[in-house]
């Protein structure tokens, strides 16, 4: 027990980063005025959802004002969404998916959590590569669950796949993948995934719990310079597919996400059932009713794509200005450059005396580094240029 409560103090450490920053940037702002604060701490969607919201919520108001127009649903979700959701993937992932697959969440966290519920016992291990989103070791964590994370190889943070597979020991249960990355905005290349998948059929031979290959695909849809995402599900019948509706939509306060386990898997009804049950038993209930019908009406639709892009090509203009080193992220919209000198607690300090909110990487277990969401205005980053220029220099 003690393994496991050291594990949880060190996630609660690294998560406060995220919290104390976004809390220095509240007091920043009430001092210096919210235009002379330059905040790249969180990830959270700005833009708009697609226009077509309007008529969408407006169809939905008769719809809430019928008897149990706002009641509860089935707890794996509408019936009707996880039948789009299912023609969704199938086309997404290149593999054939039916409704019984899919569970719908309140959110790709509550995704997540149900998942490590319905399979992790007190012991069992989640590899990772890192850097990592920091809640994960909370997710698992919550149920008994470790977190082992395994360094990615610069400069492009592709997973050192025989570094995990040399951290495979009998208690690992799940390996954990986020592609687009949460902080590296890397894209998994189609190599990494099949050397992955290769190496989880590998593990499964003889074993009677399965190791699943677990892939968190929130920012799926956001790509940059024609790369696209390799679907998982036909690399290994041990994958399982989560994702929302958050950032491509521009719905994260809707809370809607999803779960979708591979057709193949053994034992796929009994692994759904119980996710379907720990999404009831963990209190989420059911996923938000009116949520899940307006992601249902936008399900072919998405935000403007190319506002991001000028946001990342900005962004890149300010730090190679500034003279710090950075790969060009292909996906999400998270820059992870490194700290000049080495110390990404220093810099982040720097960056703080120039009104400049970032996040240290060691909160997502890669030290040297720091994230900056460009999630914001352009100004925001352009009218960065001259902080992060002094802030740079100042540990050179």
């Amino acid at each position: 027990m003690k393994v496991i409560a050291d594990g949880i103090h060190a996630q609660m450490a690294n998560a406060s980063w995220i919290r104390k920053m976004f809390e220095k940037g509240l007091e920043l702002k009430k001092a210096y005025g919210a235009d002379k604060v330059f905040d790249f701490s969180l990830g959270n969607p700005d833009i708009p959802p697609p226009a077509r919201i309007r008529e969408v919520v407006h169809g939905l108001a008769d719809l809430a004002a019928e008897p149990l127009g706002l009641g509860y649903c089935p707890n794996a979700g509408l019936p009707a969404f996880r039948e789009a959701l299912a023609g969704m993937l199938s086309k997404q992932q290149a593999a054939p998916v039916e409704a019984g697959n899919v569970v719908v969440t309140v959110g790709a966290a509550g995704a997540l959590t149900a998942f490590f519920r319905a399979v992790l016992e007190p012991g069992d291990e989640v590899l990772c590569p890192a850097p990592y989103f920091v809640e994960y070791g909370s997710y698992c964590g919550h149920f008994g669950g470790v977190l082992k994370t395994v360094p990615s190889l610069p400069p492009d943070f592709q997973p050192d796949i025989a570094g995990i597979e040399r951290a495979v020991t009998e208690k690992t249960r799940v390996i954990l993948i986020n592609t687009p990355n949460n902080p590296a905005g890397c894209v998994y290349t189609q190599e990494t995934l099949e050397k992955l998948a290769a190496l989880v059929e590998r593990m499964n031979a003889g074993r009677e719990r399965p190791v699943y290959l677990l892939s968190d695909e929130p920012y799926r849809f956001l790509t940059y310079d024609g790369v696209t995402v390799p679907p998982v599900l036909p690399l290994t019948k041990y994958a399982v597919v989560l994702g929302s509706f958050s950032k491509n939509l521009s719905l994260a306060g809707e809370r809607i996400g999803f779960v979708c386990t591979n057709p193949a898997l053994p034992d796929v009804e009994l692994l759904v059932s119980a996710v379907i049950m720990t999404n009831r038993t963990l209190g989420f209930v059911n996923a938000p009713v009116l949520g899940q019908r307006i992601a249902m009406a936008l399900i072919g639709e998405g935000v403007d794509l190319s506002v991001y892009d000028r946001r990342r090509r900005a962004m890149a203009e300010v730090l190679a200005d500034a003279g710090i080193r950075f790969a060009m992220p292909k996906g999400a919209f998270y820059f992870f450059p490194e700290a000049p000198g080495g110390n990404d607690q220093a810099f982040v300090d720097a960056l703080l005396a120039q009104n400049i909110l970032a996040v240290p990487g060691l909160g997502f277990g890669y030290a040297g580094h720091i994230r900056l969401s460009f999630s914001v205005d352009e100004r925001i980053i352009r009218g960065s240029a001259e902080g992060f220029k002094k802030a740079a220099a100042s540990l050179r």
